[in-house]
């Protein structure tokens, strides 16, 4: 079985992973490359493969890192089949549709054409189907299965089988133990497997603390009488905020002060969460327990839903203090940055950062300790007070991610360390080798290896 690195090694982005066994050659993932901008330069290029030549893709969850280049792959004549969970399928089609807009302004901006249009997007859902976790595709000599990653809701862990030989893809794993979803399930007795590195070189805080540091911002926020804006991703971020805020607010440890999530794509994705809601497939136990008893664990007390832009323009007429929860969560575009020219000058207010931040992305360079940053060509003095609280990641920390490792046992016999800054991936491959004595490769985009 030889594998080619096409996307997401030495970077965070562009998940791209091509397997080939005689004439039968299948991806697993196809994501599109970002970074301080929405959609890199990388993306405009040819593929490093023939799509035509493609049989399958397998989809190891919705995040648009993962799936965003599968309608170019259509559009540029791949004629297989796609492969992922179910609510993995659902979430995909609501964020290709919504990114198509954006992709295309950014076209505009290079004097290119569109990546895609809607059309194309129509043609990967058609050829997009639904599988378990656990429920095997055959496709030649590849025999491929779920394992559920603990990262978003549906999101998997894709073990490849070929020959007698096992390869196990880690996807994004999860920040175990996450507030309602699965935690993340091992893959034991793999002979090669790849891990990604988003966070291979530090450690979360801890369920409790970032809980206590989110109770704490509101807190502040309501007593200094001004704004809490959180730059949030629309998948998983924005539901697992809406989750604690629920239950800090039912359990009275903060005032009932106005939140709004302003996201219309936020506010469909939760809609599918909300499909998913009774099912113990994808949900854990104390979630479902909770919904049962009639708590929607999305929704609570003074949460406004603002779907149009005339009711976002209406959050400025609500006086302080309020909470703002709004995408993209690198700030790299979306309603965030309308909230953040107008309170990032108010020392009153606040900015709280719950996400990975890519380096250069205009999250980074305030989290870094910039003071003055441009936002839609105007220069805006940042007066706000900046918080960052890692522990929200729906990434595991270096310690998941050697756990996931160590977990997979003596079997394994080289490890391939991906989707992270090169300095990630690096400290975790050192990390690793001197932990577990394992034989680590970083790859390079374009590499190649038959294992």
């Amino acid at each position: 079985m030889k594998i080619t690195f096409c996307g997401a090694a030495r970077t965070v982005t562009g998940s791209n992973y091509l397997l080939e066994e005689g004439d039968t050659k299948i991806l697993v993932d196809c994501g599109l490359n970002q970074g301080p901008t929405y959609c890199e330069d990388l993306n405009f290029e040819p593929f490093k493969y023939d799509p035509k030549s493609i049989q399958a893709v397998f989809v190891s969850h919705a995040h648009v890192d993962h799936i965003g280049r599968l309608p170019s792959l259509v559009k540029a004549g791949f004629l297989g089949t796609i492969y992922s969970t179910p609510p993995t399928k659902d979430f995909a089609e609501l964020l290709l549709l919504d990114s198509e807009h954006l992709l295309g302004e950014e076209a505009a901006k290079r004097h290119k054409p569109p990546l895609y249009e809607t059309p194309d997007i129509l043609n990967v859902m058609a050829r997009w189907q639904k599988r378990r976790y656990h429920e095997s595709v055959k496709i030649g000599p590849f025999e491929v299965e779920f394992y559920d990653a603990g990262h978003i809701l549906g999101s998997a862990s894709i073990l490849v089988k070929c020959g007698g030989t096992k390869m196990v893809f880690s996807g994004d794993l999860g920040n175990t133990p996450a507030p309602y979803i699965h935690p993340t399930e091992y893959v034991p007795g793999a002979d090669y497997a790849l891990v990604e590195s988003a966070y291979g070189d530090r450690l979360h805080e801890g369920v409790d603390e970032r809980k206590a540091a989110l109770r704490s911002a509101i807190r502040d926020t309501v007593k200094s009488g001004g704004v809490l804006m959180v730059p949030a991703f629309a998948m998983e971020r924005t539901q697992d905020l809406l989750y604690e805020l629920n239950s800090l607010v039912e359990s009275g440890e903060i005032p009932r002060v106005p939140v709004f999530v302003d996201s219309p794509l936020a506010i469909k994705l939760t809609a599918v969460y909300q499909k998913y809601a009774a099912s113990t497939a994808y949900f854990n136990s104390e979630a479902v327990g909770l919904m049962r008893q009639g708590d929607a664990i999305f929704d609570f007390p003074g949460l406004h839903m603002t779907l149009t832009k005339e009711q976002s323009k209406e959050i400025n007429d609500a006086p302080g203090p309020k909470v703002v929860i709004a995408g993209a969560g690198m700030m790299n575009g979306g309603r965030i940055l309308h909230h953040a020219m107008r309170y990032l000058p108010d020392p009153k207010s606040t900015l709280l950062v719950v996400g990975y931040q890519a380096q250069g992305s205009l999250g980074q360079r305030l989290v870094s300790g910039e003071k003055s940053v441009k936002i839609f060509g105007e220069e805006v003095t940042v007066r706000a007070k900046i918080l960052n609280i890692s522990g929200y990641s729906a990434h595991a920390d270096q310690a998941g991610l050697v756990k996931w490792v160590r977990e997979i046992g003596p079997s394994l016999k080289k490890l391939f360390v991906c989707q992270g800054d090169e300095e990630s991936e690096l400290a975790l491959a050192e990390k690793i080798k001197s932990e577990l004595k394992l034989d680590v490769a970083v790859p390079s985009l374009g590499d190649e290896t038959v294992i």
